[in-house]
């Protein structure tokens, strides 16, 4: 058996304007990412990782609670089991971030993890939650995560968190039984 496995992240512009209703930002950004999933499929990627938030724009750079309604739950909402079933049709592992709502008020940047047989794994919430001025906003949407055995560090690009050893330090001593960064 091989030890190389292809990798693959998609990371893609709003395929509307956010002007318009968020259920059709969804839809049209939820379409557009199965393309680009089928197309990674073709290329062989055994495991795949989607851009944080990646069904609607990043929203965070405004405060405005229209976003709220992007929530859904983990692993029971219909982005995380639509993407089991593609993760099984493709025999491929994805790292699917979604804004999670656990209970109303209390929401998460959340990547679940659905293995190539499309079984859920497991979900990391996204712990270092920046908010400076300006384009950070992102207090006003998630609640820091906790600890978790499944590691995936969200969107590093975007904050300071980058240039801190700490994600890895903490995945590390945790114990973790899967780690990535998916940039």
């Amino acid at each position: 058996m091989s030890r190389n496995v292809r990798c693959g992240l998609i990371q893609a512009s709003n395929a509307l304007g956010t002007n318009r209703p968020l259920p059709e930002i969804k839809k049209a950004m939820i379409d557009k990412h199965l393309k680009l999933i089928d197309q990674a499929a073709k290329k062989k990627v055994k495991v795949l990782c989607l851009q944080e938030l990646f069904y609607g724009p990043y929203f965070c750079a405004e405060q405005d609670i229209r976003w709220y309604d992007l929530t859904e739950r983990v692993p029971d909402g219909p982005t995380t089991q639509l993407m089991q079933k593609i993760a099984a049709k493709h025999g491929m592992v994805i790292v699917v971030p979604v804004y999670e709502e656990q209970m109303p008020g209390l929401y998460f940047n959340t990547a679940a993890v659905i293995d190539a047989d499309g079984k859920y794994l497991g979900k990391y919430r996204k712990h270092h939650i920046p908010h400076v001025h300006p384009g950070f906003w992102e207090k006003f949407y998630f609640t820091p995560g906790g600890l978790s055995r499944l590691r995936n560090k969200i969107c590093p690009r975007r904050s300071v968190h980058l240039l801190r050893p700490t994600f890895s330090r903490r995945s590390a001593c945790a114990g973790p039984e899967r780690r990535g960064n998916c940039f």
